[in-house]
Parts: C-alpha cells; structure tokens; sequence
C-alpha cells in the first residue's frame, strides 16, 4: 500500500488528500478499489444529515415482509439492517453511486411470490434472488451486460417498464392497498414529491429561491415529513412516539437464520428455480437501466469537475450488486432485491459535487457518507420510533413515484407505433399472466411485426 501526506481536515478528520486531477485514493484488490471512510475519503456533513432521516424509509419494506411472510416485527428490522448494511459495499470497493432496490420490479415479485404459500413462498423469492444475483455476477465477469441489453428489443424493454409501472400503481390503489388506508396523506405526499421532483414550474421556482433549491437538494425528505405532519392532522396517522432507552437496535442474527434463511426453510427445489428464471430475466433487464443512469450521472458529474478522476465500472457494480443479492437470498430474501442504484439520491449528490472541491471534497465520499448514514439511521431506536407512523407512506410513494419514473422511460424508448403496440400488449400480458408469458408474446410479436435484426447480435 503505497501512502500519501496526510493532514489534518476538522470536518473529515485524517484522512489521505488527493493531488488535484487524480484518482481518490484507495488500497488496489482485483476488480475492487477499496476505500476506508475517514481515511481514503472524508465524512460529508449533509449527505451525512440527509442520510440520517431519508435512510428509515429502507424500513417501509418490514411492512411487506411481515404480511408476506408472517415474521415478527423484529426480525423483519433486523433483515432491514442487514440489507442497508450490504449498501455500504459499494462505495467500500469503489463504486461511486448510492445503490438501492430494482424498485420497478418489486410488484412483480410480490405478484410472483402470492402465487406459493408458507415455506415455498419464502423460497420461491430465494430461488428469484439467487438466479438474479448469479446474472449479475457472471454479467459482471464474462461483461457481457450491454451486449446482452443491445439484443433485447426496444419495444420489449418498454413493455417490460410498463408493466412495472401499472403493477407498482395498481397495487397501491386496489381494494385494501395503502391508498385506500391512507388516502388523503398519500396523494398529498405523493403529489408534493412529483411536483419538487418533476415539475418545470418548481425549476423556475427553485433557481430563484434559495430555500426551495435546498429542499430540493435533500431529494424526499421534505415531502415525506410534510406528509408524516399532514397525515397526523387529518387523522390517519398517528403521532410519533419517542422511545428512549436503549439507543441502537441489537439484531438478533440467530432468530433471523431460524424464520428466513436457507437453513430454516430448505433449500428451493429446481421447479421454483424454473418458475423464477423468466422473472430474474426481467429484473436485470430492468436494473441494467441503472447502470447506464449511474455512468450517465457520474460522466455529467466529472465534466464538471478537474480536479479528480472519476472510475465508474459497470462490471464492478454487476458483481458488488450480485454478491448482495446473493448473501440476502441465503440469509434473508427481501422483495425488492438489491440494485445497483438509488437514482434520485445518486442524482442529489452529483448535483452538489459539481458545486465544486470545497462543497463536496470526493464523490465517492458524498455517495460512502450517504450510505453510512442511512445504516445508522436504521439501528437508532429513537430515529425509528419517530418515523414509524410513515412506514406505509415511504413505501407507498417510493412505488407511485417509480410507476412515474418506468411509464416515462418506457414512452422514450418506443420510436414507432408498432413498438408502443407491442410494448402495450406485453405489458397488459405480463401483468395479468406473469413473466414467461409475457417475455414469451413479446418475442413473438417483436418477430412478427418487426421482424429479425441482424444488427442485434
């Protein structure tokens, strides 16, 4: 390990300074370049803020494994911690983005996993888990993950995300869905989130404003608080409890192993592995989006920028965003997987880098702060008893906001009327009857109506 001078920074403590247009520096291993935090980066105060009050909603998801698999609250939090734990992965072997779920896949897996009861539903999203970590891994070593997505039709692709986007609202808005729980704290959340997030008006609204800029610039936090507060007024939310006493949640591991693990329950026989082989396909087709946001984001981010070299490397991100996949599905499957990318809080982040070497020092330290942040968040008990009562909103506007996100990509990438034809079609076929019959009328209408292109392989 080759060292560099070291000095004294207050804000980050000791950590080694990166000479102006190189690379931040890290402790070389294969593939990885490894990074300790308060050494090879410094700690970023409001990435570390944002990261701390935005990183509970990762705790929406014990809602769904408690009423899926019928595990205790505490397990459930305990498998939470675990999954944010993993995220931390990323920045540690030199990933420069803030990872997160497949979120568009997460209704079909729900969707998948409904059709098998007791220990075979907990191992169908096993089997789902481990083919879908296995993809990512060998994409990550053969890089073959763009050839791959160049032979995958356009008009596929796009029913595919418009098939999670009407999974993802319909499951929101049907008969007993969080919408009809919490309607009026939900489209009002929902609502103000699209309108920071999307809205042109808010843009205008925003250059000229400084509070609103830095409203924006903590991404769903405000929505989400503004929401927790309204909810509360109108009702359907209950007030916050503050417990005090013990301060950081203790997981109990062995609990965990004996209700969700591989050893609890058996390993998947080859049938659910079949079942899950069309959905895994789906799942990396939608998270290979990721990486070319992540490139997209990083590349804009260093045009800025001078004064370091940015590495981003989708086959590292595949195999660091399978070797997650893989642990969870052996320990604790979780239903939304593990993706490579949290695309709006990766997009807050680059936007500040740009500000210059005095906002933000390092990317990747931005991104590794974030995520250290948001492992605290879930282990600080009175953090998590403040944000409880708005589990169910986080959740609930993470999906509409990501049906939002899947229809408009999937409208870009339909050029011509026979793709947005069949594109409808897949995804009407795929929500209703499931991947293998969707991915199957796909082909065959891409075959029949636009015919065998010699220049997708």
């Amino acid at each position: 390990i080759k060292l560099i001078f070291i000095r004294k920074i207050t804000s980050g403590g000791f950590f080694m300074i990166r000479k102006h247009g190189e690379e931040q520096p890290y402790i070389s291993f294969g593939i990885f370049k490894v990074r300790i935090p308060g050494i090879h980066y410094k700690i970023e105060m409001p990435e570390l803020i944002q990261g701390l009050i935005i990183g509970t909603t990762a705790l929406s998801t014990i809602a769904i494994l408690t009423e899926y698999f019928g595990v205790s609250f505490d397990v459930a939090w305990g498998i939470v911690i675990l999954e944010v734990f993993l995220y931390m992965l990323h920045a540690f072997l030199g990933d420069p983005v803030v990872p997160g779920w497949i979120t568009p896949a997460m209704p079909l897996v729900l969707a998948f996993i409904s059709k098998y009861e007791g220990k075979e539903r907990l191992q169908s999203l096993m089997a789902l888990q481990l083919i879908v970590a296995a993809i990512f891994i060998i994409m990550g070593i053969t890089k073959s993950a763009e050839k791959l997505l160049r032979i995958v039709p356009n008009s596929l692709k796009a029913g595919i995300l418009l098939s999670a986007a009407i999974s993802a609202v319909y499951g929101e808005f049907k008969a007993g869905g969080r919408v009809e729980q919490y309607p009026y704290t939900i489209l009002f959340g929902f609502a103000l989130l699209a309108f920071i997030t999307f809205s042109n008006v808010f843009k205008r609204m925003r250059s000229k404003n400084r509070i609103l800029n830095i409203i924006s610039s903590y991404g769903s936090l405000g929505p989400l608080l503004l929401a927790l507060i309204f909810g509360i007024i109108v009702g359907e939310l209950q007030m916050p409890q503050f417990e005090i006493g013990t301060f950081f949640k203790v997981v109990n591991f062995k609990e965990i192993i004996n209700s969700t693990s591989v050893f609890a329950v058996g390993f998947p026989p080859l049938k659910l592995f079949i079942d899950a082989l069309p959905l895994a396909i789906v799942a990396y087709i939608i998270a290979f989006g990721d990486f070319v946001t992540s490139e997209t984001l990083v590349k804009e981010a260093a045009e800025v920028r001078d004064d370091e070299k940015i590495d981003f490397d989708s086959n590292r991100s595949n195999i660091i965003s399978g070797i997650r996949n893989g642990i969870l599905a052996i320990i604790a499957p979780l239903p939304p997987l593990s993706g490579p990318l949290w695309a709006g809080v990766t997009a807050t982040v680059s936007m500040r880098y740009r500000d210059g070497r005095k906002a933000m020092d390092s990317l990747i330290g931005g991104m590794g702060t974030f995520r250290i942040a948001t492992f605290i968040s879930v282990i600080l008990i009175p953090v998590v008893s403040l944000m409880k009562p708005i589990f169910p909103i986080g959740i609930a506007l993470t999906l509409l906001i990501q049906g939002f996100i899947c229809t408009r990509l999937a409208m870009e990438y339909c050029k011509t009327d026979t793709e947005r034809g069949i594109a409808g079609i897949t995804a009407a076929i795929l929500f209703t009857k499931g991947a293998a019959w969707g991915l199957a009328s796909g082909i065959i209408l891409y075959l029949l109506l636009e015919g065998f292109k010699k220049d997708k392989f």
